[in-house]
């Protein structure tokens, strides 16, 4: 049970608070919130309390954790293929990964919210026109242009509208039968049919489909086992915008605890994660389970601090430390933190996100990330996690179901040549749909050989 002695849901605006737009008509943003209060909840307290369950046999090396989406979701690109296709690959990328660990993976999206972006720096200078940064839909218009930059109370009311509408259909896909075990595997033999690497994948690919026949010849069937044609499916974001998630959270009436209904987990970034910062004190209060973003300059006293922050009670399920730390840096950088962790007790969810740290700036200007520094953090974490005897629990990914060309790399070989060919991101460059999969075969792979060593593959 989340403590929430002196606190209040409003109590995180008498704090400093870091990435926050500045309207210039705080009456309006004052009304929308009250309105945004009106609004019905996007998701329940009951179901971020299952979402904790399931985390907290992450926690345990129970379950692995796939957590992946858009980098920043877009007004324009809003369209029911491209909810259907990300969400599509998130459940392929999980049939790969449970196979591969022996074990439930929870699957978590970065959907239905994720409009939000911190930013480096507060405005955007080209042609020697200097106007306020994009910071998302939900904020401001990606157009160079005064006007559009200008933030804007009335996107708080369009983001809840889509989110709403996402999430909407993502119900409808994860129970109608969309999920099908069957029809996913049917997904991923295509791919491994059409990749230039399809040696590497086949033997995975066989061994699901005849674990697939298996439970056929059992009676294990979707005509007779939910389990088979449904799926558990929640979604996340960055809690960045405190006005609409204060406007988003209620007393849940089942427990008398607070909790944010705008997404089942929230977490605080990298930019915003100070102790006696107003992230901090907002989410610390809220009965959901949260994320932590923790990079390269993260100390243990740090680390430590804002866990017992976080999650005072140290309730497994509670706090996922998503680490973002660089390929060149992570082997050095992670070890301190989760030997302090771990030698105090704390039960937290250890996840990593190989995307942040690793952008570069390509020969032809685009901001990219090379599939294979991607790569190489993912397997440096496991290594971290495995010499150190704590369980390397989930993988955080920005990417996409569309076929865009905007990492380098990968079974398809993507150049700097390529990048303009279907660069889309409103952001920051994503994983398509390809080097989605590729990166979770990879995974499985990384995962079996963990349970293999530690005697416990099925």
């Amino acid at each position: 049970m989340v403590t929430t002695t002196q606190w209040n849901p409003d109590g995180w605006r008498d704090l400093p608070a870091r990435q926050m737009p500045e309207y210039p008509d705080p009456s309006r943003l004052a009304a929308v919130e009250a309105r945004l209060r009106t609004f019905p909840p996007l998701v329940f307290a009951g179901e971020a309390r299952l979402l904790r369950r399931r985390l907290a046999d992450v926690a345990a090396g129970k379950a692995f954790l796939l957590q992946g989406g858009d980098c920043a979701e877009s007004f324009a690109e809003f369209h029911p293929d491209n909810i259907r296709d990300t969400f599509r690959v998130l459940l392929q990328m999980a049939v790969v990964l449970t196979f591969g660990s022996g074990c439930p993976v929870v699957k978590v999206g970065r959907l239905a919210g994720q409009f939000a972006k911190p930013r480096s720096d507060a405005t955007e200078s080209r042609d020697g026109v200097t106007l306020p940064s994009y910071r998302g839909d939900i904020v401001n218009g990606i157009e160079f242009t005064p006007e559009a930059r200008i933030p804007d109370p009335d996107r708080l009311l369009q983001a809840y509208s889509q989110a709403a509408a996402t999430l909407n259909l993502l119900r409808a896909f994860s129970q109608g039968g969309y999920a099908d075990l069957h029809r996913v595997h049917g997904w991923n033999i295509g791919f491994v049919d059409d990749s230039p690497q399809a040696a590497r994948y086949r033997e995975l690919a066989d061994r699901i489909a005849e674990s697939l026949r298996f439970m056929e010849a059992c009676g294990i069937s979707s005509e007779n086992t939910p389990q088979v044609r449904q799926t558990e499916f929640y979604t996340s974001h960055e809690a960045l915008l405190l006005g609409y998630e204060r406007a988003m959270t209620r007393v849940d009436s089942t427990t008398g605890g607070w909790y944010d209904t705008s997404a089942h987990m929230l977490w605080v970034g990298e930019r915003t994660r100070q102790l006696d910062g107003a992230h901090v004190e907002f989410l610390r209060g809220i009965g959901n389970p949260l994320g932590l973003k923790a990079g390269p300059t993260m100390t243990p006293d740090e680390l430590l601090a804002l866990v017992d922050r976080l999650d005072p009670g140290n309730e497994p399920g509670r706090l996922t430390v998503i680490t973002r730390m660089g390929a060149d840096r992570i082997r050095d950088a992670l070890p301190p933190l989760v030997e302090r962790i771990r030698d105090e007790g704390r039960h937290v969810v250890w996840s990593c996100d190989p995307m942040h740290a690793n952008i570069t700036r390509a020969p032809s200007g685009y901001k990219t990330r090379d599939f294979s520094r991607i790569l190489d953090e993912v397997r440096a974490f496991f290594d971290v996690h495995r010499a150190l005897g704590t369980h390397a629990g989930g993988v955080h990914v920005e990417m996409t179901g569309r076929d865009v060309t905007e990492c380098i790399g990968g079974d398809q070989a993507i150049t700097d040549a390529d990048l303009a060919d279907r660069y889309h991101t409103h952001c920051d460059p994503r994983l398509n749909a390809s080097q989605s999969l590729e990166l979770a075969f990879r995974v499985a792979t990384m995962l079996r050989e963990e349970r293999e060593r530690s005697g416990t593959v099925v």
